[in-house]
């Protein structure tokens, strides 16, 4: 099996305008335990990028940095090389250039399937999912119903919630999911969840729509809606999705980056990224540019749903972004298989 659909590795300084890749010329994937030649020899294996095992691989998901391992989760369909029912595939690396695949860390179950979403590490066990000496890892995604969305239904996107006590290596889906229902939106997906020092809560930032929605919680499962930002901002060609948001310092100002992916609509056609710079007071998002411009991280065709690392030391000074090497365009018509 060949896998021609990887993930960019960039170190981003969004508000410097400057891209740098994180990777060196020389490197490659860890291979899986009992297959090295094929993971390192095989015909056209990129290995400047991650790519799973097998199969289908699409958005990034949950990155989290925990105990010296940095943690890579991604949209997964293991059955097929098209995009299918979605699991969170799941590997591990210390260095962000040697992988270890580790076995999938979500599965479907009654309700939906696992799109996307984020990770955190429950540091002071806000969620007491965990305890203070063994804090928490907690995933946030959404659940996708498909046979409530075939019946017609706008609800059937979910936020669900799991953990890892293991250093991510099983996984339980909280009893009483979802944390947030859906009011009736047929579009309510991808949670990037983040602490926020200043509000002293975790914030939410859900793709709703055309838009973005922040929720905030305590505790990682009771969440409340704070406010809304993009109906009239930025480029609208298509659905919004994969949101993150995250402070950046320039010259020793601080300001806030808000990641939106957009499909279609981008600036050479169909998939892309934009970017909103601004500030966030805990709850509020407010835009520094007007209204009508729309900034992309990129203006290329094959660099989608990117969000970044949550939990990095500060001492490592990056903010670490992942994206898709793909484009809906074309992304279920790549040849993968020999």
């Amino acid at each position: 099996m060949i896998r021609t659909q990887a993930l960019h590795l960039l170190s981003a300084l969004l508000l410097a305008g400057t891209w740098s890749c994180n990777l060196s010329k020389d490197s490659v994937s860890k291979p899986v335990q009992g297959s090295v030649s094929r993971q390192v020899t095989e015909q056209h294996r990129p290995q400047f990028h991650f790519t799973p095992p097998s199969k289908w691989m699409n958005d990034p998901n949950g990155m989290v940095y925990h105990n010296g391992e940095y943690h890579l989760f991604y949209q997964h369909h293991p059955e097929g090389t098209t995009w299918g029912p979605m699991h969170w595939g799941h590997a591990v690396s210390k260095d962000m250039v040697y992988w270890e695949h580790l076995p999938i860390a979500l599965y479907p179950d009654e309700f939906g399937t696992i799109f996307s979403g984020s990770a955190v590490v429950d540091i002071n066990n806000s969620s007491g999912l965990g305890t203070k000496e063994n804090p928490p890892m907690v995933a946030i995604f959404t659940y996708h119903n498909a046979e409530m969305e075939k019946a017609g239904r706008n609800d059937y996107q979910t936020q669900g919630i799991a953990y890892s006590v293991d250093n991510g290596r099983t996984w339980k889906k909280y009893p009483k999911n979802p944390v947030l229902k859906n009011p009736g939106i047929r579009d309510f997906r991808d949670p990037k969840v983040s602490w926020n020092e200043k509000g002293g809560q975790w914030i939410m930032a859900l793709a709703v729509l055309d838009h973005i929605e922040f929720y905030g919680s305590k505790n990682l499962l009771e969440w409340t809606k704070l406010s809304e930002f993009g109906q009239t901002a930025g480029a609208h060609g298509g659905v919004w999705e994969c949101p993150d948001l995250f402070p950046l310092k320039v010259n020793g100002q601080e300001k806030w980056v808000l990641l939106v992916s957009i499909n279609p609509g981008g600036p050479n056609k169909g998939s892309a990224t934009q970017y909103f710079i601004g500030d966030f007071d805990g709850k509020t998002f407010k835009n520094d540019n007007s209204p009508q411009t729309t900034l992309w991280v990129d203006h290329g065709t094959d660099n989608y749903a990117g969000v970044t690392w949550a939990n990095v030391p500060e001492s490592d000074g990056r903010r670490l972004l992942l994206g898709w090497m793909s484009n809906w365009l074309y992304a279920n018509e790549v040849p993968t298989t020999s």
